[in-house]
């Protein structure tokens, strides 16, 4: 049965915004991961406790689950996706919400304003997308 148009972008918006997310994902889950001390240049001491790089390390297991899920979602029915959708949304809708907090309060370092548009960028697309997956959702009433 072919697909109408609209079916295709939203197919096609909707893979690319989980393929990027995925991307970006996996590399600060991996710079967590493997360079904690150099990702986090400016906001963690050189002279960084062991138990510090621990945790950093750990905060990059979660991210890398996170951007497998979103590579292997990228490809499934846009009406099975709701709750990848939905944890995105909520993800990088919190971490634009404490680079707000940081940047509006001059605690962050300067670079945090470029990611503070990157995650509100990624928020925005990920509430269109939620938004959009309830509209195949609805129930009909006789």
């Amino acid at each position: 049965m072919p697909r109408d148009n609209k079916s295709l972008r939203r197919s096609s918006s909707l893979k690319l915004i989980l393929s990027v997310a995925a991307i970006y994902l996996g590399a600060v889950g991996l710079a967590l991961t493997f360079v904690p001390l150099k990702f986090g240049v400016g906001a963690v001491p050189q002279d960084a406790s062991p138990q510090l790089v621990a945790l950093l390390r750990l905060l990059g297991g979660p991210f890398l689950g996170i951007a497998v899920l979103n590579w292997l979602s990228r490809n499934a029915a846009a009406s099975a996706l709701r709750a990848v959708l939905l944890a995105n949304l909520v993800g990088f809708g919190a971490v634009a919400a404490n680079d707000l907090w940081g940047v509006a309060g001059g605690e962050a370092r300067e670079i945090a304003k470029a990611f503070l548009v990157l995650h509100l960028l990624f928020t925005a697309a990920f509430a269109f997308e939620v938004r959009a997956s309830r509209g195949g959702k609805r129930p009909t009433t006789a």
